[in-house]
């Protein structure tokens, strides 16, 4: 015990001065690697809200450039009157758009009319074909720039377009727009954030005492290029105060302000569409102390851990003795947990034959509820036998007829009428075979798949079916779906069912009154569709409100229904995840309220 004293104190200097001299530099390069990261964050942020910013301008001059009345300015420029509306029309542009300014030009760089022509610093009369937009839009190209406006004094991006009159190019439309606002949100943040031309020059920043500072050596060729194209005016333009390093691959600047210097870490982006240069720059002082932090506490743990093996080697035998009493306890443990574990195995398995005995009783009773569905259905359409029959007799008849005197006239070789006869027969088979085929969809089973279901389509299949019953009890159905296509989550053929039932019901409620008309609403609410089926009956009763869902329960004669159309109705809006209300209206008649889950895509049938 005593060596291994010894050892751990001659290796403590040696880790110490390894801690000092190479933590420092393993700490920096991770925590500026840790800074890269971050920055390269709010890099990728600034470069998305300045291309977004610009992108929603740079189609508009080309759009704009179309406009009739543009182009008869172009045509006769010394015009007054379209001079005055070409101005108001530029200037409701600019503001709905929110852009700085628009103006159009005549292909000698003059400004004939602009959104600023009622302004102080109005830019009709001046001319700007120095600069390159103007140039490159007169050649008929698309163009973008940008600059400080020698008239306004204001910094701005230009997209230009030319202006074709007649196939040939007359003029150029340019939109202005401001980017001060992005500059401001870059101001008081943890980064500085700049945006440099191809020369150098800084154009926009966070740092206002930075703006037109070049990060480049402003020798005769840039200020040349710069100064022809007029890009900044008359601001003074000078040389950032600058050192520029690099540390383990990641590129530095030292700028010297006001007498101090500041390091910073540089990341950049070009963007080649705008071509300007977005740069952010993260101050290192934080980095440089946290790896200080680093080192000091590494050092400091060389020394802790050494005095932790010290206290560790002469604890060992105590910790060995532990060991051993928890080995034990955890013996004893996985013992009372296998006890336990036996315990839950029997009563999980009591658990699954009571679920298996559930899920019997649950199929038999869907089973019974779909019977039931399908008893509500037929009961239905045998109680609206009568009807039916007479909407069969009746295009039966009237097809006798037509076929009797189609003989006749075959007879007298009058063929055409013959043949319109015919026709008309045929038309009237049409009618029996959909009424047959809506009735055939209507009484069989439907599975139990829900899906999106359009609501239009569920109605016109309905009207098929109770069209007899509104006949017979002459009513009318006006049916209301609002404006827009509306779905719902259901099975069509079961909410086919349960509107039979509601407006044959309030067929019955309506048949013989003064006022028989029944009104079908729907409409879109908070994601749901709300189905309101309103007659003029006289009402439901308060006594038995309560029980008009029940299964059985009727207010109808003897023969006149099973009692069930109702409650299974109920039920199959509830397995749709919906509900079904009924309450009198307050100026006389019942209101059934069916609530759906809308569905915003209509697929195939679910039943």
């Amino acid at each position: 015990m005593k060596l291994r004293h010894v050892l751990v104190f001659a290796i403590l200097p040696v880790l110490v001065v390894l801690a000092a001299f190479q933590g420092g530099a393993v700490a920096t390069r991770a925590y500026m690697e840790e800074a890269s990261l971050q920055a390269s964050s709010a890099l990728r942020l600034a470069v998305s809200a300045l291309g977004g910013h610009l992108s929603r301008y740079e189609p508009l001059p080309a759009l704009i450039a179309d406009h009739d009345g543009i182009k008869a300015l172009l045509r006769a420029r010394s015009d007054p009157t379209l001079r005055k509306t070409v101005n108001a029309y530029l200037k409701e542009i600019n503001t709905l758009l929110r852009s700085s300014d628009i103006y159009v030009m005549t292909m000698d760089g003059e400004t004939i009319s602009a959104s600023n022509y009622d302004g102080p610093a109005s830019f009709v009369g001046q001319n700007f074909s120095y600069r390159p937009y103007f140039q490159d839009a007169a050649k008929g190209r698309q163009s973008r720039f940008y600059a400080l406006g020698t008239t306004s004094l204001k910094r701005g991006y230009y997209f230009a377009s030319p202006v074709s009159v007649d196939d040939e190019i007359r003029g150029v439309i340019v939109f202005k727009v401001d980017i001060d606002s992005i500059e401001a949100s870059w101001k008081g943040g943890e980064y500085k954030i700049f945006v440099a031309d191809p020369e150098g020059i800084i154009f926009m920043t966070g740092s206002p005492e930075w703006l037109y500072n070049s990060i480049l050596p402003l020798d005769a060729t840039r200020l040349a290029r710069t100064q022809a194209s007029r890009r900044y005016a008359d601001a003074p333009l000078k040389e950032l105060p600058l050192r520029k390093s690099d540390e383990g691959g990641h590129r530095l600047m030292t700028v010297t302000d006001d007498g101090a210097s500041r390091e910073y870490l540089v990341l950049s982006r070009y963007m080649a569409e705008a071509d300007w240069t977005v740069n952010v720059l993260m101050d290192t002082a934080s980095v440089r102390g946290q790896a200080r932090t680093v080192v000091i506490a590494v050092v400091l743990f060389v020394c802790l851990a050494a005095l932790a093996i010290a206290i560790l080697l002469q604890r060992r035998a105590r910790t060995t003795e532990r060991l051993r009493l928890e080995e034990k306890a955890r013996n004893d443990l996985e013992h009372r947990v296998a006890e336990r574990t036996a315990d839950l195995a029997r009563v999980n398995e009591q658990i699954e034959l009571e679920i298996a005995e559930r899920r019997l009783t649950e199929q038999e009773l869907r089973k019974t509820q779909a019977d039931l569905i399908q008893a509500g259905k037929l009961a239905g359409l045998g109680q609206m036998s009568a009807a039916l029959s007479h909407e069969f007799n009746q295009p039966l008849a009237a097809a006798k007829t037509y076929a009797d005197s189609a003989a006749l006239l075959i007879d007298r070789g009058r063929s055409g009428e013959a043949r319109d006869n015919l026709l008309r027969i045929s038309g009237l088979v049409d009618r029996m075979a959909s009424i047959s085929r809506h009735l055939r969809n209507f009484a069989r089973k439907p599975n139990e798949k829900l899906g999106p279901v359009a609501l239009d389509e569920v109605i016109d299949d309905t009207l098929e079916i109770v069209a007899a019953r509104l006949k017979v009890a002459n009513a009318t159905l006006d049916v209301d779906l609002g404006r827009g296509h509306l779905a719902v989550l259901a099975g069509p053929i079961r909410l086919q069912q349960v509107l039979v039932n509601i407006i044959t019901n309030a067929a019955d409620a309506v048949e013989g009154q003064a006022n028989r008309n029944i009104e079908f609403t729907a409409r879109r609410k908070a994601g749901k569709i709300v189905i309101a089926v309103r007659d003029h009956g006289p009402g439901v009763p308060a006594a038995i409100v309560e029980r008009i869902f029940d299964p059985f329960f009727t207010t109808k004669g003897v023969g006149k229904g099973l009692g069930l159309g109702l409650s299974i109705s109920y039920n199959i809006i509830k397995d749709f995840g919906g509900s079904l209300s009924v309450t009198n209206h307050a100026e006389g008649g019942a209101v059934f309220r069916i609530e759906l889950d809308a569905a915003e895509k209509v697929t195939e049938a679910a039943e």
